[in-house]
């Protein structure tokens, strides 16, 4: 089996970085980091350093999409890992993720 490796996320200006595992044991972590991050105008949320994700990081985007609709803040994702986008398609909810640079 191979090691998880653990999630982080930070926020640079309008932007959110995502790295490591972003799965069911640890989603909520992130949820939890990210409360003290502000939703302003506009968001980008990116995925490039994500190794591996399970359904627990859909609810995650799904969560953070309701926060900014809160808010009044537009959000965007970006650079999302394949089987990520596969899952949303699966469940149907691609739609409801907005897409930025890949």
């Amino acid at each position: 089996m191979a090691d998880i490796i653990l999630p982080n996320i930070v926020q640079l200006a309008d932007k959110w970085h995502v790295s490591g595992d972003v799965l069911m044991d640890n989603a909520n972590l992130l949820l939890n980091q990210s409360d003290a991050f502000s939703m302003d105008d506009e968001v980008e949320i990116d995925f490039a350093d994500v190794t591996n994700v399970d359904t627990a990081a859909l609810s995650l985007i799904l969560e953070w999409q309701r926060r900014a609709t809160a808010s009044e803040c537009k959000l965007k994702f970006a650079n999302l890992p394949v089987n990520l986008t596969s899952l949303a398609t699966l469940y149907g909810i691609e739609a409801f993720i907005p897409l930025g640079s890949h």
